[in-house]
């Protein structure tokens, strides 16, 4: 069975992004880039499937420009056997994703597609649920544990009030979660030997896919800053406060 994982090149978690004074968008110049961490996630628990004997080849994919290759290189070197590259500079919103996403599943024929449950720079959690919809394949979204067993995938979900385990027939769409696995520590050797490993470059226009956006962004700004807090002396004047100046009762 293979493995599909799509990447995303995202701002490093760790940078904290401002707004653009003109509110066009996020500044990102000069900021760290990284693979989306939710995806390294992805990438970690395909590795341990394929180690495990459950999968024999593990193909990671990345849509963007030139510079998203890096990520697809971190893949390889965390032990992904192949990559491809949809190179585009157009801004890929998630529909546009699930479709270019459906092309490769189409050419490829993975078992299984294992993505992060959301990107950290639009936080939208889209992608993987429209790519189950666009295949009609079972999806198990936000998941904490996943087991491979007799073609079928058995996804503990994390939700609001609990945990819920659903079974999937495979072909199916899994996105992860932050307690799935942890991520292995890169080695600098791997990093070398992956940079001598080819990518397929290919285009959304080969491909068939529209990828312009849908969604226009009219502005971007800073969340407005929060005014100290302050202390009260009873219950009577909380209430007073929250009546009065707060105008939430």
């Amino acid at each position: 069975m293979k493995l599909l994982v799509p990447v995303k090149r995202v701002v490093d978690y760790n940078v904290k992004v401002r707004a653009k004074a003109d509110g066009s968008g996020v500044d990102i110049a000069n900021a760290k880039m990284s693979m989306n961490p939710f995806d390294e996630i992805a990438v970690e628990e395909a590795l341990r499937l394929k180690a495990a004997g459950k999968a024999a080849e593990v193909i990671v994919l990345t849509i963007g420009n030139a510079k998203c290759e890096e990520v697809l290189r971190t893949a390889m070197a965390m032990g992904a056997d192949r990559a491809i590259h949809i190179i585009t500079e157009a801004e890929i919103q998630p529909l546009a994703a699930a479709k270019l996403i459906r092309k490769i599943v189409e050419k490829e024929q993975p078992g299984m597609v294992l993505l992060g449950k959301q990107a950290i720079d639009d936080d939208a959690s889209q992608t993987g649920q429209m790519l189950a919809a666009l295949l009609n394949w079972g999806q198990g979204t936000f998941a904490s544990k996943l087991v491979i067993e007799n073609n079928e995938a058995v996804v503990t979900r994390e939700v609001d009030g609990g945990l819920v385990t659903v079974v999937l027939k495979l072909p199916a769409v899994v996105t992860t979660d932050l307690r799935l696995n942890e991520p292995r520590y890169v080695k600098l050797p791997d990093i070398m030997k992956a940079r001598g490993k080819p990518v397929e470059k290919l285009t959304p226009e080969q491909l068939g896919v529209d990828a312009a956006s849908r969604l226009r962004t009219l502005k971007v700004e800073d969340p407005p800053k929060r005014k100290g807090g302050v202390k009260v002396k009873s219950v009577e004047e909380l209430v007073e406060k929250l009546r009065n100046e707060a105008k939430v009762l």
